[in-house]
């Protein structure tokens, strides 16, 4: 009677199959979390687009850093600031990374992290204008500031004062050194950046006294998206810790 090989062989099979597949499943498990993050890439040293056409900055690098502490990968997507929220709440991306100031009114539509970056406002004029000391200075004048910012909210609350709003802050520069407007108002790290830093406007502008807002910039997230937030703030925790966001602080913004 011929033996049959057909039960053995299909079994091992089989079993060869069930290892395959395990594998596969584990490799999956292990697969991280990728983050897709937003962030508007005009707000130098915040986040800006370098010589050779990469997004870098303070907020990149923290970013880099907390999902290498967290244990997810992270891409960055240079977003335009005026739908970087909507596209947020349509679920485009899952984070905000964009020197976004934590405020009642966007707590009602989004989730932040917690503070990472107190970056409170500051005036900007040119370095010939004399007796200006606040906004209120400025009374029946231009003043800039980025559209949809907290700058332009502060311009907003001054009576008398005109908000002028440009799509891009680093606009707002140029159009103040170019006497088109009379101040800019930015978060302080940016308007140090142009002011001080900036070889175009070093000589030209000046930051008059000191911030005079107090504003905790923090990562913003859709409404109830509980995972990303925990992922960030498991990383941002760690980064803090381990001593790394006070060398990015004095990397970028000292």
């Amino acid at each position: 009677m011929k033996k049959s090989w057909s039960a053995p062989i299909a079994f091992a099979l089989l079993a060869v199959l069930v290892v395959l597949g395990s594998a596969s499943l584990s490799s999956c498990a292990k697969k991280p979390t990728k983050i897709v993050v937003a962030s508007d890439a005009t707000w130098p040293p915040m986040e800006f687009v370098d010589a050779n056409k990469n997004v870098v900055g303070f907020d990149v690098d923290l970013v880099n850093e907390i999902a290498k502490a967290a244990g997810f990968e992270v891409e960055i997507k240079n977003t335009a600031w005026d739908g970087i929220f909507a596209g947020l709440a349509a679920g485009n991306y899952q984070a905000v990374a964009s020197s976004v100031t934590i405020t009642d009114e966007r707590k009602a539509t989004m989730d932040f992290s917690e503070g990472y970056v107190n970056a409170g406002q500051v005036l900007v004029v040119k370095k010939a204008t004399a007796g200006v000391a606040a906004l209120a200075d400025l009374v029946g004048k231009k003043v800039g500031a980025q559209i949809g910012t907290t700058g332009a909210i502060e311009i907003g609350k001054v009576a008398g004062v005109e908000l002028k709003t440009y799509d891009e802050v680093g606009l707002a520069f140029e159009d103040l050194a170019n006497g088109n407007i009379v101040g800019v108002v930015a978060d302080s790290p940016i308007a140090a950046n142009f002011a001080l830093q900036n070889p175009t406007y070093k000589d030209k502008l000046m930051i008059v006294g000191k911030p005079f807002t107090d504003e905790w910039l923090g990562f913003a997230f859709k409404k109830g998206d509980a995972k990303t937030a925990k992922l960030f703030a498991d990383g941002l925790a760690k980064v803090k810790a381990s001593g790394k966001l006070d060398e990015l602080t004095t990397k970028w913004l000292k």
